[in-house]
């Protein structure tokens, strides 16, 4: 039985922390490794392990897994050069708080999320005897109604330092006046770092690609978690720029295979896909 008993206040969350603990059963974490992603669920293994429904979904877990060694790749090479603040926004049942591996290079996390989340969390990882490092800040913020900036700083967030901001799973959730405001501030900070993924536009996507696309909007949508926001890749280049960042560094689905070994021929017409977005300044 799950020792998690509550209902997790976001379905969606829940769902792509299944996605990592299968990784780490069904590919040995050969992607991305985390010890915690099981225990955090609370799940039998084998419960887990052998969910149908989760295991057609080999293709989102390998993207959801992508993503966060891809974040945690830079964030290493940014704490390498100094980097001693790291936020993670709507965090979810992400582990990284609680396992930081650069406690040791004094890095400081700042875990944010809505505070019906954040509560929930908090209360499962007590209830499970996970430990909690003294590294690892709980920040609650609703990005769409409070001052993310202002809700940090009361954490005990330099803004005078550099930061290093994971935002993984978060921006289709968002209206675009909630991510603009929020690459606003992160990109007033010094040696600003954010990692991000995106969707492109439905009408980018094409025949089977524009069917699932459609269909997992449908699917969030029912669940009370809608999307709200896509942007072209041009969009969302130009967007960053004004918001002070110099630096973007953004991977498709081509790029995505590319950085973990594979070759995947890349077609003559552009092919849309979900894009995993380094910028910094």
């Amino acid at each position: 039985m799950p020792l998690l008993q509550a209902p997790c206040p976001s379905t969606t969350a829940l769902h792509v922390a299944r996605q990592r603990a299968l990784h780490q059963i069904h590919e040995q974490g050969r992607l991305f490794s985390d010890p915690l992603a099981l225990p955090i669920l609370g799940e039998n293994a084998r419960t887990l392990a052998f969910s149908e429904r989760e295991i057609a979904k080999t293709r989102l877990r390998h993207f959801v897994v992508a993503r966060q060694r891809i974040a945690e790749d830079a964030l290493n090479k940014a704490v390498e050069h100094g980097m001693r603040q790291a936020v993670i926004l709507g965090a979810g049942l992400d582990t990284f708080g609680i396992r930081n591996p650069f406690e040791t290079h004094d890095l400081r996390v700042f875990e944010v999320d809505e505070p019906h989340m954040q509560a929930w969390k908090r209360e499962q990882i007590g209830k499970l005897g996970l430990p909690v490092p003294p590294s690892l800040t709980y920040v609650a913020v609703n990005f769409e109604t409070e001052s993310l900036s202002q809700k940090l700083g009361k954490g005990g967030f330099d803004s005078s330092q550099p930061a290093f901001f994971v935002w993984l799973g978060v921006i289709p959730y968002l209206t675009r006046s909630a991510i603009t405001a929020t690459l606003d501030f992160i990109g007033t900070l010094p040696h600003a770092n954010v990692v991000f993924d995106y969707n492109e536009p439905v009408s980018n996507y094409t025949g089977q690609d524009r069917e699932k696309t459609l269909a997992r909007e449908r699917a969030v949508a029912a669940l009370g978690e809608p999307w709200h926001s896509r942007f072209q890749p041009e969009e969302i280049a130009s967007l960053l720029r004004n918001s002070g960042f110099t630096h973007i560094t953004d991977r498709d689905r081509y790029d995505l295979a590319a950085y973990f070994g594979s070759t995947i021929p890349r077609p003559e017409q552009r092919q849309a896909s979900a894009h995993v977005l380094h910028a910094w300044r």
